[in-house]
């Protein structure tokens, strides 16, 4: 991309860098670039716009009143802030056409809104929010909104009232469904799309194919609203170690949540008789071929597979306890009796040796709100850099 970028005079700009756009994620990404640039002798002004906030600066804006949830998240206090291990807000296309105002070649971002870089490079150059925020939202996931999907390249391009779009590759198509279809992608409404300082509005869109490749939509409509930045933060959980296993026993399966029921039992037992409570770990079973990808809110209730497959995870406060725990459960999973068993030894299969693997600590989401600054940029500072 570096390379074409800059034989064609083209702004190279990425959003999101490392995919969280956290300070050491982007971090990673400009020391890709540059080193790139060493090697190959490329020489250009690159823009680097942080998006990681301090601590101090949300909690001004908390003490201030000026910190919402969003819908369903918890009440942030300024205990939770401080506990967070990172906190990023997400930039809109502002702090890009400012880049891109002071001559940047090579923009790498912070965490962003996905549809914010292209939209920002439309609305510098003139056209309407509406067109341009959605031209984003097909931008943003490549040739997604085209038939075969694939990862690949998307033209899109922009017109007052309107966009058409067409993918790269000939073995790929856009028609009305495939990108009526991308416009329902990771939104809680297909029609009614957030973004910093407004409301894109796609009830009244209209899909039309003008080629057996290519589709022009129209009708977005763009509401402004006061402008507002989402932050995101998280906070560490604890440590975490888990194992794999499986089972095809048919007695053992056919009475299932009440082995999981004794094994839970005879893990809290052997436990505590370390000195832990239930409160400094929590043990976790996914069953795929009962209820590994809803849990409990799988409708289906009878198990009809001949096997299953569990997937242990034991998540405590120190990495050392959850490998305990993960070690007392894989014992007891292997050896705890039920009626009608015939197998005196191991009564499941694992598939690794050692079976058990640690993890990374555990972080959550722990700020889902948003704050509104004077200026869209505020948040945002920008560092150029000449390489």
């Amino acid at each position: 991309m570096l390379r074409g970028a800059l034989a064609h005079r083209i702004p190279l700009v990425i959003g999101s860098c490392g995919g969280a756009g956290g300070a050491p994620h982007l971090a990673t990404v400009v020391e890709i670039v540059r080193e790139l640039a060493r090697e190959e002798g490329h020489h250009f002004k690159m823009a680097v716009i942080q998006s990681e906030l301090r601590k101090d600066t949300v909690l001004r804006f908390f003490e201030d009143g000026n910190m919402r949830p969003l819908r369903n998240a918890p009440n942030i206090t300024a205990e939770s802030i401080s506990r967070a291990t990172r906190i990023v807000g997400m930039m809109g296309p502002e702090p890009y056409m400012r880049a891109l105002d002071n001559g940047a070649q090579v923009i790498l971002g912070g965490r962003t809104s996905d549809p914010a870089p292209w939209a920002g490079a439309a609305i510098r150059a003139g056209l309407p929010p509406a067109p341009s925020w959605y031209a984003g939202k097909m931008l943003e996931c490549g040739a997604t909104p085209s038939l075969p999907k694939g990862h690949d390249c998307l033209i899109v391009t922009v017109r007052d009232d309107s966009v058409e779009a067409e993918p790269l590759n000939p073995i790929r198509r856009c028609t009305p469904l495939s990108v009526a279809n991308h416009s329902l992608h990771e939104n809680s409404s297909p029609c009614v799309h957030v973004e910093p300082g407004g409301i894109l509005d796609t009830t009244d869109c209209v899909f039309e194919a003008v080629s057996d490749r290519a589709v022009k939509i129209s009708g977005m409509r763009w509401r402004s609203m006061p402008y507002t930045v989402k932050l995101e933060g998280t906070e560490l959980v604890g440590f975490r170690a888990m194992t794999i296993c499986g089972t095809r026993d048919p007695m053992l399966i056919g009475r299932f949540d009440e082995f999981l029921d004794s094994v839970r039992k005879a893990v809290d037992e052997k436990v505590s008789g370390f000195g832990l409570t239930p409160d400094r770990y929590r043990l976790v079973f996914r069953v795929y071929g009962k209820s590994g990808v809803m849990g409990e809110m799988e409708p289906v209730k009878s198990i009809n597979s001949h096997e299953l497959g569990i997937l242990v995870e034991a998540l405590a406060d120190t990495q050392e306890i959850a490998n305990a725990v993960l070690a007392f459960a894989r014992v007891s999973l292997l050896h705890t009796d039920f009626p009608g068993r015939l197998c005196r030894e191991g009564n499941m299969a694992f598939p690794f040796s050692p079976s058990d693997i640690e993890m990374e600590p555990l972080y959550r989401f722990s700020i889902f709100h948003t704050v509104s600054p004077k200026d869209p940029c505020e948040l945002f500072p920008i560092e150029y850099e000449v390489i």
